[in-house]
């Protein structure tokens, strides 16, 4: 049977990372400490595999550590060993920290395709103005006069919905009603979804 060989002296007696994360969680700084000294490694490695920047590494490492002395309470222990809590922790951070910089990539490769696009064909802008303008014109036609009358003063002319009424000698209420019923029916001409 083999035994175990220390270098640099004797095993100390420390508790386990699962009891030391525990006594970290009550405040303990040399636990905490411990805990570092432990998992400092182990973090860096896994987030320098995923982001393969070392000084991202360094840095989300350290992310990594703070956030667990600031949640070592939510370390549960029934649930998984403190190493594959602590690594998991520092995984989720790195591939978070990979989409980001993803994300904004894709928002200046976007940005630089705008800048690239021109800001309007004048001609079909032109063209789709007058299409829409007929389709408008021949959504109103199906309206009834009433209707007609009151869309038209509305919006048209911009008069106010009690100018309206007082122009065409209509209680109010009535106005609402034909412009409310007026304006559904061209939505449904239009095709515009509410």
């Amino acid at each position: 049977m083999k035994e175990a060989v220390y270098i640099g002296g004797p095993a100390s007696a420390r508790p386990d990372l699962q009891e030391l994360l525990v006594q970290a969680a009550r405040g303990d700084q040399d636990a905490f400490s411990d805990v570092y000294d432990v998992v400092c490694g182990p973090v860096l490695g896994l987030v320098r595999s995923v982001l393969r920047d070392p000084a991202q590494s360094e840095e989300v490492a350290q992310e990594v550590l703070l956030e667990v002395w600031r949640t070592a309470s939510r370390f549960q222990p029934s649930r998984g060993s403190a190493m594959a809590w602590i690594l998991t922790l520092a995984h989720r951070r790195a591939v978070d920290r990979v989409r980001s910089a993803q994300a904004s990539s894709d928002r200046e490769h976007r940005a630089a395709l705008l800048e690239r696009t021109p800001a309007y064909d004048e001609v079909t802008e032109q063209v789709e103005a007058g299409l829409e303008r007929e389709q408008v014109r021949r959504c109103l036609r199906t309206l009834t006069e009433l209707q007609h009358q009151s869309v038209t003063m509305a919006y048209y002319q911009g008069l106010a919905y009690r100018e309206v009424a007082e122009l065409l000698s209509v209680p109010l209420g009535t106005i609402k009603t034909r412009l409310r019923d007026g304006l559904i029916r061209l939505r449904d001409c239009l095709g515009v979804s509410a």
